[in-house]
């Protein structure tokens, strides 16, 4: 899919919370949204190269929107929450997700039990899957990690997909790898023990963990190839 446009470079300065950055725009310094609430240590270091978006219209304090970070590795890797979803959609049209090639999106931000899933989706005239998605851009000794910061949603989210398989519900949790070193994907338990207790459990009640990389560039973004999905012993 294209990336929107018009990119401005810019170099990162510091954060003063989790949804602002300054940046550093033609010498000026100028608040940005930054609309991933991350830890991003990795990435969010003084002078890191950013791509800020103007903001589209007004009644907003921040004119621009950080949308892409280079990593240390020279890979461009977006702080754009709904990019992740935005290619999964995609790349579930053109059925380049093979686990799933035979399973089209009925719904987005579909509603079950106390959750919000970003999709439903459907195969046949009764049988249906949720499907939830997860950005992935820490990367640790090789191992892309989720997450980077504790999250009880994320959390709820994998205890409700294995709740899901015992009313008929299909149930799978697809990784966005952005990172290309990573050779595989794997719950980071030093940051959330429960998330990575959670996961575990899902996998052995059935729920599908899966995960594919995806590439981004100033034109455009996709997703490419599986990675392997790694449970800690």
């Amino acid at each position: 899919m294209r990336i929107p446009g018009p990119l401005l470079p810019a170099r990162f300065l510091e954060r003063p919370n989790r949804f602002l950055a300054l940046v550093d725009l033609d010498g000026e310094t100028v608040e940005a949204h930054l609309p991933d609430p991350g830890r991003l240590k990795e990435l969010l270091v003084s002078g890191s190269e950013l791509w800020v978006r103007p903001a589209a219209g007004g009644g907003r304090r921040t004119r621009y929107t950080v949308a892409l970070v280079r990593a240390p590795s020279g890979e461009l890797i977006s702080l754009v929450t709904t990019l992740s979803n935005q290619l999964v959609q995609e790349a579930l049209d053109e059925g380049r997700i093979s686990e799933l090639a035979d399973w089209q999106v009925l719904a987005k931000e579909h509603t079950w039990g106390r959750s919000r899933f970003d999709f439903l989706l459907g195969a046949g005239a009764e049988r249906r899957m949720l499907l939830e998605v997860k950005s992935v851009s820490l990367v640790e000794s090789g191992r892309a990690m989720f997450p980077d910061a504790v999250t009880a949603r994320g959390t709820r989210h994998l205890r409700e997909l294995a709740d899901a398989l015992s009313t008929g519900i299909g149930a799978a949790l697809l990784f966005v790898v952005q990172r290309r070193e990573a050779t595989c994907v794997t719950a980071a338990r030093a940051i959330d023990p429960a998330f990575a207790d959670a996961m575990g459990a899902a996998a052995k009640a059935g729920v599908q963990l899966l995960a594919y990389r995806s590439r981004a560039t100033l034109q455009d973004a996709k997703i490419t190839e599986p990675i392997t999905v790694c449970l800690d012993a």
